[in-house]
């Protein structure tokens, strides 16, 4: 990973855990339900993934979002592959049927543009039961440069959240971004406040890919 990208992460990681003493709200990939009873409310998220990858040149992966009532929108770079943007638009559907489950699907529509340019259909998924979370991000990228350079990604992740600011659980990923196949491992996260940082070790039997994610929510 290149200077820039370490000093970034290194920032953001430091913001994080000099305020680690107030009692936190998780933020980690779960889709954050639009304010519904305030019509002018936003609701908006980064996030920054530092990855390391054995063998190949560690990258940084920026995401934001911006939601209002039914409208998801966001913004990705070296997503779906490396030097590779995208743009989406969806539409947030929410379900909580007495209070039991909370499910949000958001089905999307994205532009990819960079060393793959395509279309990509795709979701979002949450679901959340007690201190159980189930989150999955997937699509299917049609690269219009070169047809057999389509693929689908996908990225499901089960978190179990103990205490407020503390959070555990397995994730799997496919992607086209570095030279590997389906992966599995294991993830441990903080949080405090708006804010949270999270490890993912990808593979942790072999050659492990670790990812350092800092969010922030606003």
């Amino acid at each position: 990973m290149n200077g820039t990208v370490q000093l970034g992460v290194f920032v953001l990681f430091s913001l994080l855990t000099s305020n680690l003493a107030a009692q936190a709200v998780s933020t980690h990939r779960t889709h954050r339900r639009p304010d519904t009873t305030n019509r002018e409310a936003w609701a908006f998220s980064a996030l920054l993934d530092g990855y390391f990858v054995p063998g190949e040149q560690g990258y940084a992966d920026p995401i934001f979002t911006a939601d209002h009532r039914w409208l998801h929108l966001e913004a990705r770079y070296n997503y779906e592959d490396l030097e590779t943007g995208s743009l989406w638009f969806g539409y947030n559907f929410n379900f909580s049927p007495k209070h039991s489950f909370d499910l949000t699907l958001t089905p999307m529509i994205g532009g990819v543009f960079g060393r793959t340019d395509g279309v990509a259909p795709g979701a979002e998924v949450s679901l959340t039961h007690n201190k159980l979370n189930f989150w999955v991000g997937t699509e299917y990228v049609f690269d219009t440069k070169d047809p057999s350079g389509s693929y689908f990604y996908m990225w499901p992740q089960l978190t179990y959240t103990p205490v407020d600011w503390l959070h555990v659980g397995l994730v799997a990923q496919r992607t086209q971004a570095i030279q590997t196949d389906t992966q599995g491992g294991l993830l441990v996260g903080l949080s405090h406040q708006k804010m949270e940082f999270t490890s993912y070790i990808l593979d942790p039997g072999s050659k492990p890919t670790v990812v350092l994610e800092v969010g922030y929510n606003f």
